[in-house]
C-alpha cells in the first residue's frame, strides 16, 4: 500500500509538472500574440495618422499657390577680356586715356516662392521677401491656371505681404488660432521647395514666441521641425483640422536646407497685417514713444527689483504719449492691462497691434514705488535714420582706468561731428579690449549722460563720480545711433 501511494504521489507530482509546463506554453503563446496585436495596432495606428496627413493635404494643396517674381538689376560692371589686357595693357597706362566706364545693361532676375488663398476672390498671403520689390509676379494654381498678380501690399517689419489675382470662387483655406496650438502639436507645412510643386512635410510645433532671430523687425515666431526649405516662404503651416496657424518664413541652416529649425509668422500677428493691407495698402502701428531694453540681472540689481522680469525704459521721446502721461526714462513697465510683462519682444508686438487711440494701462515701478500711468497709444511715426561715428578725441580724461573707458567733455564740434542732438554728456573716445567696460558693450562715439542715474554734463563729473569709488556695480545711460540704453558694469570682473 505504500508502494501505491509512493507511485500515485509520483504521478501526481508529474501531473503538476505538465500542467506548469502547459501553463508556460500558454504564457509565451499569448504573450507572442499580445507583441502581435500591439505591432498591429501600432501599425493601424500609424496608418490613420497617414491619412490624417493625406487628407489635410487633399484638402489644403488646392488652395496653396506657386508664385515666381521677375525683377531687373544692374549687371556687373564689364571688364575687359585678358587677351586685350595681355596685348593691350592696362586701360589709363602709358600714353593712354582711361576710357569712360560703360553702364552695364539691365538683366532679369527670377525668384520663387509660396502663397496661399484667403479669400474666393483672388487674396493671397505670402512674405515680403517673396514680393517685395519685384516688378512682376506670376501665380500658378495647382489646377495648373497662370495669372498676372498685383501687390496689394508689404510690410516689411513682419515679412507679410498681400497680393491679388483676377479670378473668382478660388479655394480658401481657413484660418486658424495660433495662440491655442501647443509645443508639441503636429503640424504640416505645404509649398514649392526648390520648385518642386505642391510638397507637404510634416513635424510638430517645437516652440513658441521666438524673437531676437533677425529675420524682422516684429518676432514672434512658431518654430518647427516640419522640412522648410527655399521655395517654401510664403507658404502655409496648418494644423491636423487643416486650418492655417503660420506663414512659412525662413530656416537656421548652416547648409542652406533643411536642418529641423524652421520659423513661421503667427497667423494671428498676419491676420491684423494683412486687413491693414487690403484696406489701406499699408499698417498702422501702436506707438507711446519710449525705447526699452531687456532687464537683465544686473540691471535688476542696480533698480532694486526682485527678480529681471518687466522692460525698461531708456529713453522718451518729447511730446510723445508716453512723456504726456508722465513716464520717465528709468520706469520699469511690469504690466501691460493688469498682465504680466516678462520681456520686450511681447509687449512690443503687442502695442504695435493696437489702434492709435486706444488707452492702456500701464504698471510701472519707480524708484521701488509701484504706480500705474494710463497712455493714449499713438501711431508710429516713420523712422529717424542717424549715424554715430566713433572718434579718437583728444585730451580725453582716462579717470576710470578700471572700467577701461577713456572720455572728453561733448562739445559743440564734437556734437557737430557725430550727429548729437545732446548738449552734455561725456563721450566715450576709447574703450579697452577685454575692460569690463568692452565685455558691457560699450563702444567709442557713445556719450555716457547718466550714472548711477545721476546727470553728467562732461569729464569732470565723470572723474567725480568715480573719484574714491568702491569696487561696486556702475549702471550708466549711455546713447549712440540707436537711441539710449542702461549698462550695468561689475567692476570688480
Amino acid at each position: 500500500m505504500d508502494q501505491m501511494n509512493r507511485n500515485r504521489k509520483h504521478r501526481v507530482s508529474a501531473w503538476q509538472v505538465l500542467a506548469v509546463f502547459q501553463l508556460f506554453l500558454a504564457l509565451i503563446l499569448a504573450g507572442t500574440h499580445g507583441t502581435a496585436l500591439a505591432e498591429e495596432q501600432a501599425l493601424q495606428s500609424l496608418k490613420e495618422t497617414g491619412k490624417a496627413f493625406a487628407a489635410v493635404a487633399k484638402g489644403a494643396s488646392p488652395a496653396v499657390v506657386y508664385i515666381r517674381v521677375e525683377k531687373s538689376v544692374a549687371g556687373a560692371p564689364m571688364q575687359l577680356p585678358d587677351f586685350f589686357r595681355r596685348f593691350f595693357g592696362e586701360p589709363g597706362g602709358p600714353g593712354q586715356q582711361t576710357p569712360q566706364p560703360q553702364q552695364p545693361p539691365k538683366r532679369m532676375i527670377q525668384g520663387q516662392g509660396s502663397g496661399f488663398i484667403i479669400s474666393a476672390d483672388g487674396y493671397i498671403l505670402t512674405n515680403n521677401h517673396v514680393v517685395g520689390q519685384a516688378e512682376k509676379v506670376l501665380v500658378k494654381l495647382l489646377d495648373g491656371r497662370e495669372f498676372t498678380a498685383k501687390i496689394v501690399g508689404t510690410d516689411p517689419p513682419t515679412d507679410v505681404a498681400v497680393i491679388k489675382i483676377d479670378a473668382a470662387k478660388l479655394p480658401v483655406l481657413p484660418l486658424g488660432d495660433s495662440d491655442s496650438i501647443d509645443v508639441g502639436e503636429w503640424v504640416l507645412a505645404l509649398g514649392n521647395p526648390f520648385g518642386l510643386s505642391h510638397t507637404l512635410t510634416a513635424g510638430i510645433v517645437s516652440a513658441k514666441g521666438r524673437s531676437h532671430v533677425g529675420i524682422a523687425d516684429y518676432e514672434d515666431f512658431i518654430q518647427t521641425d516640419a522640412a522648410i526649405n527655399p521655395g517654401n516662404s510664403g507658404g502655409p503651416l496648418i494644423d491636423l483640422e487643416g486650418r492655417v496657424v503660420g506663414i512659412n518664413t525662413a530656416i537656421y541652416s548652416q547648409t542652406g536646407g533643411s536642418m529641423g529649425i524652421g520659423f513661421a509668422i503667427p497667423v494671428n500677428m498676419a491676420k491684423n497685417i494683412y486687413t491693414q493691407l487690403i484696406k489701406s495698402g499699408s499698417v498702422s502701428r501702436g506707438y507711446i514713444g519710449a525705447m526699452i531694453q531687456e532687464i537683465t540681472p544686473e540691471l535688476a540689481k542696480s533698480f532694486k527689483l526682485s527678480d529681471a522680469k518687466g522692460v525698461l525704459i531708456t529713453q522718451v521721446t518729447p511730446d510723445s504719449p508716453a512723456e504726456k502721461a508722465g513716464l520717465k526714462h528709468g520706469d520699469v513697465i511690469v504690466k501691460l492691462n493688469g498682465e504680466t510683462v516678462a520681456d520686450v519682444s511681447p509687449f512690443r508686438n503687442k502695442l504695435s497691434m493696437m489702434q492709435p487711440g486706444t488707452v492702456v494701462k500701464l504698471g510701472i515701478m519707480r524708484d521701488g514705488v509701484a504706480k500705474t500711468v494710463s497712455v493714449t497709444i499713438g501711431k508710429m511715426p516713420a523712422k529717424e535714420d542717424g549715424q554715430t561715428a566713433s572718434v579718437q578725441a583728444p585730451g580725453a580724461a582716462d579717470t576710470a582706468s578700471r572700467l577701461g573707458l577713456t572720455v572728453t567733455t561733448l562739445t559743440a564740434e564734437l556734437k557737430e561731428r557725430h550727429g548729437l542732438k545732446d548738449d552734455k554728456g561725456a563721450l566715450v573716445t576709447a574703450v579697452e579690449p577685454s575692460s569690463p567696460a568692452a565685455s558691457a558693450g560699450i563702444r567709442p562715439g557713445m556719450l555716457i549722460v547718466e550714472i548711477d542715474r545721476k546727470a553728467v554734463t562732461g569729464a569732470k563729473d565723470f572723474e567725480k563720480a568715480f573719484a574714491n569709488r568702491p569696487d561696486k556695480p556702475v549702471l550708466l545711460l549711455v546713447k549712440d545711433a540707436q537711441g539710449s540704453r542702461y549698462v550695468a558694469i561689475d567692476m570688480k570682473k
